[in-house]
Formats: structure tokens, sequence, C-alpha cells
């Protein structure tokens, strides 16, 4: 099944409709940690800078400070959602300086060619397909927030099938192994699949930042991640972020 946002990700798994995420970003695994969500992080998927993005309606060339009493849509409780909220900081502003409405990141860009919103908060292709319908790009990650993808994982499902979670975690990262080994194939089935040229594709592949295994690194950024998300009132919560991480994730 797809399910584009983090936030709903989490939901699933608290009720038990959902045992693994194949990517879910770690702002909303912490949130979800933060509300007694029993999610561990499986493995690596990406530390991507580009791929998440802010994006102004056609005919516009707005900064952030532009935004300021305007409509801005995309998924709260993720990334893109601690993206806007630290431009908006950047700039001496916060969330209730904009008109901010939950919303897919499809139906945000829908909402942004449209006209109905100033701003949307967009990923990965809808970025491409945006800005070639005329939405500028206002902003990335870079320099504002430094997001990571993940596989995630209920703990109960690992308690009871142990095997089968070790399969899935296994399988994927064969996966990315095969992607590495033969990218001109897995780039034209990527472009094919998300009805993107070869070109953009590859602009897709370099903005992922594609890895499997966590280190310290990822452990000091969800540290981080945690303080921004208490400090910004989108986690009332703290966790340790160490327990959230499976041992077989890092290593």
């Amino acid at each position: 099944r797809v399910i584009n946002s983090g936030a709903i990700q989490g939901q699933a798994m608290a009720s038990g409709d959902l045992d693994f995420s194949a990517v879910m970003n770690t702002a909303s695994v912490l949130m979800a940690a933060g509300a007694g969500n029993p999610i561990r992080i499986a493995s690596g998927v990406g530390h991507p800078q580009k791929i998440f993005a802010i994006i102004g309606k056609p005919g516009t060339d707005y900064s952030i400070k532009d935004l300021k009493g305007k409509k801005v849509v995309g998924p709260k409780g993720t990334v893109l959602h601690q993206l806007l909220v630290a431009a908006l900081k950047k700039e001496g502003m916060t969330i209730k300086d904009v008109d901010f409405i939950n919303m897919d990141p499809a139906k945000a860009m829908t909402a942004v060619l449209s006209g109905s919103a100033d701003a949307g908060l967009v990923a990965a292709g809808l970025i491409i397909k945006a800005n070639a319908e005329g939405a500028k790009m206002i902003t990335t990650c870079e320099g504002l927030v430094e997001p990571n993808l993940v596989m995630a994982v209920r703990q109960a499902f690992v308690d009871q099938y142990p095997e089968a979670y070790e399969r899935v975690v296994a399988t994927n990262r064969a996966a990315l192994k095969w992607i590495r080994e033969h990218k001109a194939e897995a780039l034209a089935m990527g472009a094919k699949e998300q009805g993107i040229s070869i070109e953009n594709a590859e602009k897709l592949y370099d903005w992922s930042g594609f890895y499997d295994v966590l280190t310290e690194a990822d452990v000091k950024g969800l540290a981080a991640d945690q303080q921004f998300l208490i400090d910004n009132g989108m986690m009332e919560k703290a966790v340790d972020v160490r327990s959230l991480i499976l041992p077989g994730a890092m290593k």
C-alpha cells in the first residue's frame, strides 16, 4: 500500500494495520515514538538534502519572508513540516505566521499549481513535476534540516516474527546493492514508474543519498532533530533515541 505521509504511517503502525514502512523520515519516527508508538528503525534508506522542498504557486517568486499570512499546504508531522518550521524560524517567524493546512504532498502540489494555495511542501518527483508547471522552488532542506530516511518496523512484529523481520531488511539491502551495481537499468525502471525522463531519474537518485547501515552520526542527528522538534512544539515527550534503533540497523 502507498502511504506518502510519515505521520499517517506512524498512525497505521500504532493501530497494528502496518508492520513495515519501507521509507519513513526520522522526524515522523521521533514524533510517533514521543506519542508512545513502539516504532523502531530497522535500516537506513537515504540522506537526502534536495529531495524535500517548499514551492510557490506559478507566476510567483516568493522568499520565505513573503509567505507571511499566506496559505501553505503540506503534510503535518513530517520532515517537510520540520523544513517549514526551520525555514520560518531562520527568518524570525513561526508556524503561526502562515496559514498552514495539513495535506498530502500530491494534493499539496495540485493545490499550488491550481493557485488555491500560495505555497506547498512537496518531495521527490513532485518537485520536478511542479517545477515543469511553473512552480518555483522557494527552498530545500540545505542549510536548514538534515533529513534522514529510514525503514521502520513495529516492535511487536520484530518480537513475534524475528526471521521475517531479518528477511525483509536483508532483501531491502540486497535491492540497494543491485541498484548500485545496475544503475542504468535501475534508473530506467524508476523513470518508467514515475513517468519522468532518465535525466530527471538520475537527478533524483543523486539527491537521495542512499545508504543502509546507520552510524553514530545518525544517532547524533536523531538527538539534534528531537531537540528541534521539542523546542518548536512539534514533539512533547523526549525519548531515548538510541533505543529506537534496532541492533541490526547499525551493522
